[in-house]
């Protein structure tokens, strides 16, 4: 007679992750292909909520590009990159001001609270959270987005420290009190050094990093940064800023950084309770790693 396997097997594997994570803080970025799609939005949320049931602390950095995009073409505005970065006129800081703090926040503010989350909205201008300057211009004017000079995470720990799941909008203020459209993946990345987490995740459409972004069978499940260089060709589009923003928090001290598909099933929780993960791993030293 065939032995079944034990039924719980998988709870005693997962024990000893929950162990390790247990009141260590996940920085997890959204992008704006997650949010604008009400089931993906749905699945993640539930996902994010199991592991703040097990004790692990979530601060959530959303984007929104877009939900963004599809307002400036409902007002007629003109919607400008640059290698993945977004132009942003005086009109547009304005959309990015309705479109992020508005629909965008609210509706996952709800799936998140639906999800059994206690979350709350904020943006990087609230308490001081994300302190920036004006971009300087270069090759490109940038217009009005922000280049971050200073985290001060002390709300986040505040809301953090009371239960409450933090959920910031991309904006940044002078030290004037200028407004300024900022880079989600930076503020991620910045977010997650100031805190001294464990793990930032970004949730993408993607698995993850890809060697040929045409072949969805090409993932890298695990790179470091000297790995990074020999990828730097198939770094395209809107995965350059999470590329650089990964290596900011790996520098920042930051243990490891997950590039995670947001549209598998259960791909996060995968990625944080298996040894094969579902996505990539980036982190400072492969070497470094513990087998």
């Amino acid at each position: 007679m065939v032995r079944s396997a034990n039924p719980f097997d998988a709870l005693h594997n997962a024990a000893k992750y929950v162990r390790k994570f247990r009141g260590r803080p996940f920085v997890v970025k959204l992008g704006g292909e997650i949010l604008e799609d009400p089931a993906l939005r749905k699945a993640v949320c539930t996902q994010l909520a199991l592991l703040w049931s097990f004790s692990i602390p979530i601060v959530i950095v959303h984007g929104g590009g877009a939900g963004l995009d599809a307002l400036c073409g409902e007002l007629g505005l003109e919607t400008t990159k640059v290698a993945g970065r977004r132009v942003t006129s005086a009109p547009v800081l304005d959309a990015a001001k309705m479109a992020f703090k508005g629909r965008i926040q609210m509706d996952l503010l709800a799936s998140l609270e639906v999800a059994g989350l206690p979350a709350v909205g904020l943006s990087g201008q609230d308490a001081g959270l994300v302190r920036s300057h004006k971009r300087p211009v270069a090759e490109v004017d940038y217009g009005l987005v922000g280049d971050v000079e200073a985290v001060d995470p002390a709300v986040l720990r505040h809301l953090l420290d009371g239960g409450y799941v933090p959920v910031v909008a991309p904006f940044s203020a002078t030290a004037e009190g200028q407004v300024l459209n900022t880079n989600a993946d930076t503020i991620a990345a910045e977010i997650a050094s100031a805190l001294g987490v464990e793990k930032l995740f970004f949730i993408l459409k993607v698995p993850g990093l890809l060697r040929d972004v045409a072949e969805p069978t090409s993932l890298v499940p695990l790179a470091d940064l000297e790995t990074l260089k020999e990828l730097e060709g198939a770094i395209k589009d809107g995965m350059k800023p999470k590329i650089t923003a990964a290596r900011r928090a790996l520098q920042g001290g930051v243990k490891s950084v997950h590039l995670v598909s947001g549209s598998r099933p259960d791909a996060i929780l995968a990625e944080v309770f298996t040894n094969e993960g579902s996505g990539t791993m980036l982190v400072a030293d492969r070497n470094e790693v513990a087998p």
